[in-house]
């Protein structure tokens, strides 16, 4: 029916298109992994379900919340409506302080607490991190 030449360029193109698509697949599913989606003390209160995915909240430092046991810093990050508790350990930003804008990375244990596996702190007295910035301008 077919000659060898056209089995074998059937064979070849479906091989590049297997090969192709197990290519795409694998970019798609690491970049999945990698995403980190940024939420609001308010954002978090709202939510259904608890998320084990690795998730950034931002918002400003509570003032007089910041202590710091055992090497463990705890603190409270607010968008002036809701508030959610702060656990980290590790080294702390030099900029990391009261009433400035904070952004901390990690996981969420409830809707009051967070586990923090690295904190961004804001660069000078009028920089706040795009992502904190527009949330509380939605306020």
């Amino acid at each position: 029916m077919y000659g060898r030449k056209v089995k074998l360029r059937f064979f070849f193109i479906f091989l590049i298109a297997v090969t192709l698509s197990l290519t795409i697949f694998l970019i798609i599913k690491s970049l999945e992994e990698n995403v980190v989606y940024f939420k609001s003390p308010s954002e978090i209160k709202t939510l259904s379900e608890m998320q084990q995915k690795k998730i950034r909240i931002g918002g400003m430092v509570k003032t007089d919340s910041i202590s710091i046991v055992n090497k463990e810093l705890s603190f409270v990050i607010t968008d002036f409506k809701s508030e959610i508790n702060v656990v980290y350990s590790g080294l702390i930003p030099n900029l990391f302080e009261e009433g400035k804008g904070v952004v901390a990375e990690g996981f969420l244990k409830d809707e009051n607490f967070f586990s923090a596996t690295k904190i961004l702190a804001k660069h000078d007295e009028n920089y706040m991190p795009p992502e904190v910035k527009a949330t509380l301008e939605e306020k």
